[in-house]
């Protein structure tokens, strides 16, 4: 966690503030509290303002850090045989502007997401504003019995935005809520349009790593195939190992492996 926190930067506490009273402004109210939140997230800083209103505020440290996270991707992606699908950004603002876009583009599509609201630049930091869901666990937090509960509401989303040519690019546990029984995505990344098979099969991979250790490979693998055909499964095999090398991801990729080759075989 203090490695995370050294590459995110931290908001200085009179910088949080005058972001938080911009926003709650814009909104037509007045400050009455601001609260960052311990999320473990390298490229923003999550804060809550009135308990109203959720804020991502991006500094010029974090795209440096985007970047670099972004150069090791496509790197990954280089030694899964493809080519690099990720791409920068070169601004806080141009950062925060595709975060409330994506988030839009789901909604269009019927993904729960956190409603967008705005996107503004105030002293150098790109600031996302974004509905606050007040009481949320991440995929990660819940017994199996409740992930089993919501893995085919993960799937029938994921699959919706893969038809509709949009991708997530970095789905794992911390970026799916679960509030009053509802699923939500959360920090969808970016990706070019000529890398989207690759990165859809990427975001598949993903999918499986995150709910393996969750309930079970072979159980995450079975609900997927009900929304994905046999090539498009084989190929996020092709991404796995490459998934394993991430921090933020830990499963047994061999055994998810096999569960694969298993169901497309059968």
């Amino acid at each position: 966690m203090s490695v995370r926190r050294f590459l995110r930067g931290n908001v200085p506490a009179e910088d949080l503030e005058s972001v938080a009273e911009e926003a709650i402004r814009r909104h037509g109210g007045s400050l009455e509290s601001v609260r960052t939140l311990d999320a473990d997230n390298w490229l923003s800083t999550p804060a809550v303002v009135n308990e109203e209103l959720f804020l991502k505020l991006i500094s010029v440290q974090n795209t440096i850090v985007h970047g670099v996270l972004t150069t090791g991707r496509n790197l990954g992606a280089f030694t899964s045989g493809r080519e690099g699908f990720f791409e920068r950004f070169g601004t806080p603002l141009a950062m925060a502007e595709h975060e409330l876009d994506a988030t839009r583009s789901m909604r269009e599509l019927g993904v729960n997401v956190p409603e967008p609201l705005e996107v503004f630049e105030h002293d150098g930091y790109g600031v996302v504003v974004l509905e606050y869901l007040p009481d949320f666990q991440t995929l990660d937090e819940l017994s199996s019995e409740e992930v089993n509960a919501v893995v085919p509401m993960l799937f029938e989303f994921l699959s919706r935005m893969h038809e509709a040519g949009f991708v997530h690019g970095d789905l794992r546990g911390e970026n799916v809520l679960i509030a009053d029984g509802d699923l939500y995505f959360i920090d969808a990344t970016n990706v070019n349009s000529e890398g989207l098979d690759d990165a859809r099969a990427y975001d598949l991979a993903c999918a499986l790593a995150a709910l393996a250790p969750l309930i079970g490979a072979r159980e995450a693998v079975t609900v997927a195939a009900e929304y994905y055909e046999d090539d498009v499964l084989l190929d996020s095999l092709n991404f796995l190992d490459f998934v394993n090398l991430r921090p933020d991801h830990d499963f047994e990729v061999m055994t998810v492996k096999g569960e694969l080759e298993k169901i497309v075989s059968s």
